[in-house]
């Protein structure tokens, strides 16, 4: 019996080798994700391929490079009495110039383009409470996309909140970057667990004099806000008359919601979901708990049927929005086919949708969005913080307010209109690099408009500063992948994960 095990198994490796062999040869592009797996495999399961390949590709490529990001100075070294300039003697006058005037700090060193990216990694993507140090492969990650695409230095904190009764403290995090706030620009929050997220953020938002923002939170839900107004658009309906499904009632939806009624919604036509049921004044739980300040604030004005199944609020709804419990069954096909005419579903959970676009798509909807760049439509924060921090960070800006989060969702928004949108374009991707000028140079101007600017500038300014600023990054980054300071994995890595995710999905 053993050894007809074996011949089973080696039958069907065997298959699944030849399979392989027929495919395209993963390149170091990443360009036709889609090409590397059979052909004879269904839309579900080259989706769960393609899954199984990113996360053993990153666990490979992340050994090879040992992280993501490094520090590189960008002052020249023309000999070695530089350092007397750099260093000591002469950055004395640096030091006692900035002691007379902190402003200065902005400009005599780097700190008016240096992010902080502080998180306790309570809350890292769908993987909940990775430990301090687990959290950071996604900071280097959001360093690595804020000099990639918006021009911006970041360094990845990844801090240690619990206290001694060994709970996770916010009053740690607060204090934390409030003693951190003299060396940076901005603080960019990230993956930090409900509620302590809220307490942080609105603390900091109002004791620092630097913006201090929860990219999870203002981020995602300034991405969603785009991505809906173009989805509206396509279907040709207006935000003031939809009904809007939110499911998940975490920082990335609760946040989402309040932008969402900011700009237009009807408030009654809103239903939100946490995980005991609808949002709404007889929350009596929510209410009692006041670290839960900002759910209670849409319990009070959302929902007045008090609809408690998602079935119910589903039944005839325009919008449902994702951001909950990684998928793919937490979304129903029935729940879709049961919404108004030309549903749009936003299935934005990490790492895996709450629902797969093609079952999406199976089910009746007419626009599909999901948080990944290998399906259509990435509604993804990657697509806010790199021009929204930008735009905040060229006129120092002591706060980055609801109205700015608006403003940079309407330049992503209104940029992908005029590129021409459709049920698989709603929203620009990442390869559009122009989008991030635009959005930088909307929120400065509104930054301005809200009194919140340390400095004035032009709209044409912060654009051409952002576009410059990009493309040194990336000349840089060129220049050391030419010369092979940054050197290439070897492509036996790619072809490595994907067979593991070939074979683990057969």
């Amino acid at each position: 019996m053993m050894h007809n095990s074996i011949y089973v198994f080696l039958f069907y490796w065997a298959k699944v080798m030849r399979s392989v062999h027929k495919m395209k040869t993963p390149d170091l592009s990443l360009s036709d994700l889609g090409s590397y797996f059979p052909a004879d495999f269904t839309p579900e399961q080259r989706a769960k391929a393609q899954t199984i390949f990113l996360k053993e590709l990153a666990a490979r490529v992340h050994r090879f490079y040992r992280g993501k990001t490094a520090t590189f100075p960008k002052a020249g070294i023309y000999g070695f009495n530089w350092f007397n300039v750099y260093y000591t003697p002469g950055v004395s006058m640096i030091s006692t110039s900035i002691r007379d005037n902190n402003d200065l700090s902005f400009e005599l060193t780097n700190r008016g383009n240096l992010v902080a990216v502080v998180s306790d990694s309570t809350r890292v993507l769908g993987d909940g409470d990775v430990t301090p140090p687990g959290g950071l492969g996604v900071m280097e990650g959001k360093a690595f996309l804020m000099k990639y695409l918006g021009g911006v230095d970041a360094v990845a904190l990844c801090v240690n909140s619990y206290n001694r009764e060994g709970k996770h403290d916010p009053d740690k995090i607060i204090d934390f970057v409030k003693m951190a706030e003299p060396s940076f620009g901005a603080v960019n929050l990230e993956d930090i667990s409900q509620p302590n997220c809220f307490k942080v953020l609105d603390t900091l938002r109002e004791e620092c004099d630097i913006p201090v923002w929860h990219d999870d939170a203002q981020g995602t839900a300034s991405v969603t806000l785009a991505g809906l107004i173009n989805a509206l658009r396509v279907v040709g309906k207006e935000l003031r008359d939809v009904r809007i499904v939110l499911l998940g009632a975490g920082a990335a939806n609760t946040t989402a919601a309040r932008l969402i009624l900011m700009a237009g919604a009807d408030p009654e036509k809103m239903v939100v979901f946490d995980s005991k049921g609808g949002l709404h004044k007889g929350r009596d739980d929510v209410k009692a708990d006041t670290a839960y300040y900002r759910k209670w604030e849409l319990c009070e004005v959302t929902n007045p049927r008090r609809v408690e199944t998602e079935e119910e609020a589903l039944r005839g709804a325009d919008v449902i929005i994702g951001a909950s419990k990684p998928g793919p069954d937490t979304i129903r096909p029935e729940w879709i086919r049961s919404m108004g005419k030309k549903p749009i579903v936003f299935a934005c959970a990490n790492p895996v949708p709450e629902i797969y676009p093609y079952a999406a798509k199976e089910a009746g909807a007419y626009v599909v969005a999901t948080g990944r760049g290998d399906f259509p439509n990435q509604v993804n924060n990657s697509l806010g913080f790199p021009g929204i921090l930008k735009g905040a960070l060229l006129v120092r800006a002591r706060k980055i307010t609801d109205e700015m989060a608006i403003a940079a969702a309407y330049a992503v928004a209104d940029y992908a209109e005029k590129q021409g949108i459709s049920p698989d374009y709603i929203i620009p991707t990442m390869e559009e690099t122009e989008v991030f000028a635009v959005e930088a140079a909307e929120v400065a101007m509104q930054a301005i408009k809200d009194g919140v600017a340390r400095v004035e500038r032009s709209w044409d300014e912060v654009y051409g500063a952002t576009l410059e600023d990009v493309k040194q990054a990336r000349a840089a980054i060129e220049l050391m992948q030419d010369r092979g300071l940054i050197k290439a994995p070897d492509p036996e890595l790619l072809r490595e994960a994907r067979d593991l995710a070939i074979a683990a999905v057969r």
